[in-house]
């Protein structure tokens, strides 16, 4: 299949399905976008999601696929316009293109708001942020937010938003009482208080940690996040 943005070969990917089975999804790495055949992505099991978190997280950079001319992009299906859509998740507003019959064509960041994975920053943990960064880059469209001067992106009105882990906890949750026998082991409750301190430690945009100031301020807070979250998922076999 071709990108609907750039044209080029898209890479397929076989994940679980959620009742069972496989779905083959599409992915083109150069515009960081997949393009989800209908109802596909609502067929993806809590495991599949997480492997797509990592596969977007161990990329170089979470950026919105450039659209060059926004009226030309077209199904790879059937050669119809993608109809440019606004959609909601929550308080988290995110875009994608999409073909009534086929499918749908929605870029890395966009479907990591949809996932509920990346939430907008409150008021109070904005002011603490001032205390730690100066400069975060906006996550999306890339400009610099000067956090002394504004709490949103001037260049494209984006509110400064982070990666938040209570879904990928939710969803690994998911994978352990699937995958486990019905009776609890003993040691989980322990285990998973650890698990929360240490991604709360990580993830926390009141954390003022060195590594993650410095990661921050080089890569963004949701990049920033990804690459926490990818050494995370490592570690937890997936």
């Amino acid at each position: 299949m071709n990108c609907p943005n750039c044209a080029k070969d898209m890479t397929s990917m076989t994940l679980e399905r959620r009742m069972g089975g496989e779905v083959t999804i599409d992915v083109c790495k150069s515009c960081q976008a997949f393009w989800f055949d209908k109802y596909e992505d609502l067929q993806l099991s809590p495991g599949s999601t997480l492997q797509l978190m990592k596969f977007i997280g161990e990329q170089t950079q979470v950026r919105k696929a450039a659209d060059a001319d926004p009226q030309a992009l077209r199904c790879p299906r059937c050669g119809d316009d993608l109809a440019f859509t606004h959609d909601l998740q929550g308080n988290t507003r995110f875009t994608y293109r999409r073909c009534e019959e086929h499918g749908r064509f929605i870029d890395f960041l966009n479907f990591l708001r949809e996932k509920n994975f990346i939430r907008v920053l409150s008021h109070e943990e904005v002011m603490k942020l001032r205390e730690e960064v100066q400069i975060v880059n906006c996550s999306n469209c890339g400009a610099p937010i000067d956090l002394a001067k504004a709490s949103m992106c001037s260049h494209c009105g984006s509110p400064i938003s982070i990666l938040d882990m209570k879904q990928p906890q939710h969803l690994l949750e998911q994978l352990k009482n699937a995958a486990g026998p019905k009776a609890v082991d003993p040691t989980l409750p322990l285990e998973m208080a650890r698990v929360k301190r240490e991604t709360e430690r990580l993830f926390g945009p009141i954390d003022s940690g060195h590594d993650w100031v410095s990661d921050v301020s080089s890569s963004g807070l949701v990049q920033s996040g990804l690459n926490a979250m990818v050494r995370w998922l490592k570690n937890s076999g997936i």
